[in-house]
């Protein structure tokens, strides 16, 4: 059976996102990779399936699927584009919508310029609570990485993350070093690496080895990360942009105990059918 699709993007960072509200559809983790897949199938980053909500309150229920197959609990730039696939498709005609994730409740909301802002929520720093292995919460953390240990910051929109700041962000081994963080012992879930140069108080560049996907042209939740990062050593302001290989995001958080705020383009590429059963 032909199933319809739309490719998107945010800031580069690409995705296929299914209506599951309109046509049943469920994914496995073949499916998945082989969508994902550049050569052989469509091509993304990751795969955004909507859903009616099981939480009481939620407009819609998110899910999310890595270019490996496996399902996560977050995306910024999938966020985006799921306002703008849920009002292009006239599931909704609100502005600002709930929409229920694996990690809790977010609420993205369609400005006038056509951007879309997302409320990531309150950032969580607890070792327990992204998971990472570590006796007390710390600002900055020693992580032995294969001929060295580096400095990290660690902590979870949602999804979790370890940011560490670098000199210059086109130097830095996103490609060689990511995985071994991706995958290393301390995080039992996999963590996102990110990579942050800063330029001003008010302006990062960054890079991010993503769990699951690679290295990807933007990271919401990954831009998001490193302005807390940045925030918690004394670095950056409160309101921040954020330039990743695929475009600007601006990013602003007031502090501790206080949501992050993520505002950036979402695209729409191109709209398709296609054949799961025989990809």
């Amino acid at each position: 059976m032909l199933i319809p699709f739309t490719k998107m993007h945010g800031a580069g960072n690409d995705f296929v996102v299914f209506d599951g509200i309109s046509l049943p559809i469920t994914l496995t983790p073949e499916n998945i990779r082989r969508l994902a897949d550049r050569h052989y199938g469509i091509g993304c980053d990751q795969v955004l399936l909507v859903e009616r909500p099981s939480a009481r309150g939620a407009d819609f229920r998110y899910r999310i699927f890595n270019a490996d197959g496996g399902e996560v609990e977050q995306c910024g730039n999938g966020a985006r584009c799921f306002v703008r696939f849920v009002r292009d498709k006239r599931l909704t005609t609100k502005d600002e919508i709930a929409v229920e994730t694996l990690s809790g409740m977010i609420f993205p909301r369609l400005e006038l310029d056509g951007s879309v802002s997302v409320n990531m929520g309150v950032p969580r720093f607890e070792p327990a609570n992204v998971p990472f292995e570590a006796d007390t919460r710390e600002i900055v953390y020693d992580l032995k990485v294969p001929d060295r240990t580096v400095k990290v910051s660690v902590l979870s929109l949602g999804n979790p993350h370890a940011v560490q700041v670098v000199p210059d962000v086109d130097m830095a081994p996103v490609n060689t070093q990511g995985p071994h963080i991706e995958r290393h012992p301390r995080f039992p879930r996999r963590v996102n690496a990110g990579y942050m140069q800063i330029v001003d108080r008010r302006h990062i560049r960054l890079r991010v080895y993503e769990r699951g996907a690679g290295e990807t042209l933007a990271c919401g939740s990954g831009a998001c990360a490193a302005v807390v990062a940045g925030r918690q050593q004394g670095l950056l302001d409160d309101k921040v942009d954020v330039n990743l290989p695929g475009g600007t995001l601006r990013v602003s958080w007031a502090g501790e105990a206080q949501p992050v705020w993520m505002t950036g383009p979402a695209v729409t590429v191109f709209e398709g059918t296609i054949d799961l059963d025989n990809l």
